[in-house]
């Protein structure tokens, strides 16, 4: 008698592979594992080095690359919780927010412009400026962001500044400004902005008349107007490695005088060579250096 079951041929018969599924059935009702790829933004390409660098560690060492020090960009909000003491920051004139009195417009309308920065960066201006603690020593501290409009100093950012220098010298306070501006004097607001560089430049000469200690932080970038007034103004001007510091960009001054350019110009180290900043100082030990400077200069 014939068997009444007969093996099904293998092309018949039902598979697990996942390439056998139906066209247009989907893999992920296999039984074979989908295999998982590396969720993205963990690791991150060092601009001075071309090393990828775990995320992660490099946010742990305050966002310098561990193998070539390459201080990446950190927010201003993320600057004063590296240098202040925790929790002492008290901001000042935050209720100041700019306008747009020459109704500009380029490719956007700066009105529109200002609401579209203020809503990505949760900033109003360029500028956050306030008092606190640097190892138990109160001071005046500021800190401009590059991400507002690339910390260019508008009518606000010029009268947060001056309105700090003024307490400063009221209070006599060592006044610290940490300068990541590579937007200068904001060409949105024209001749209101550029004003801003003769009134903050004002306020410190009447701070220096009356004692007081200015140590000016550059980071990078610092260029344009702001490079020209306040930010070279400090009794003690130092710098982070390799940032970009200057009037006009180097593509800028090498295209106008036609000439090749020194091997790292406009960097700190150039700088420091030069005589134009006092020291340069990593990001790990920038709060000590400012506490003892403080403490050297009797404030």
């Amino acid at each position: 008698m014939p068997d009444s079951v007969t093996a099904p041929s293998k092309s018949s018969a039902p598979s697990s592979d996942v390439n056998s599924l139906p066209a247009g059935e989907d893999a992920a009702d296999s039984s074979v594992p989908k295999k998982r790829g590396v969720p993205e933004g963990l690791w991150i390409k060092c601009p001075g080095c071309g090393a990828s660098l775990y995320r992660k560690e490099v946010q742990r060492r305050r966002n310098v690359c561990p193998n070539c020090e390459y201080h990446f960009y950190v927010s201003a909000r993320e600057r004063i919780t590296q240098v202040l003491d925790d929790g002492t920051f008290e901001p000042c004139d935050e209720e100041l927010s700019p306008t747009d009195p020459l109704e500009f417009s380029d490719r956007k309308r700066y009105a529109d412009r200002l609401v579209s920065e203020q809503k990505r960066t949760g900033l109003t201006d360029a500028v956050i400026t306030g008092t606190g603690m640097i190892r138990a020593r109160r001071v005046a501290f500021a800190v401009t962001d590059s991400a507002f409009i690339m910390g260019s100093m508008g009518s606000v950012v010029g009268e947060r500044l001056t309105r700090l220098i003024e307490r400063a010298t009221d209070q006599n306070l060592p006044l610290i400004i940490v300068s990541g501006s590579g937007g200068g004097a904001r060409m949105h607001e024209g001749i209101l902005s550029l004003m801003q560089m003769a009134k903050v430049s004002a306020a410190l000469a009447r701070y220096d008349k009356a004692g007081g200690l200015f140590i000016s932080v550059l980071t990078n970038p610092t260029m344009g107007g702001v490079a020209a007034s306040f930010a070279s103004l400090g009794d003690l001007v130092v710098a982070e490695p390799k940032a970009l510091i200057g009037f006009a960009g180097p593509r800028t001054i090498k295209a106008t005088i036609g000439i090749e350019l020194p091997e790292g110009f406009q960097t700190s180290e150039f700088l420091m060579e030069h005589g134009y900043i006092d020291r340069i100082v990593t990001r790990e030990r920038l709060k000590s250096e400012i506490a003892q400077a403080i403490d050297y200069c009797g404030k």
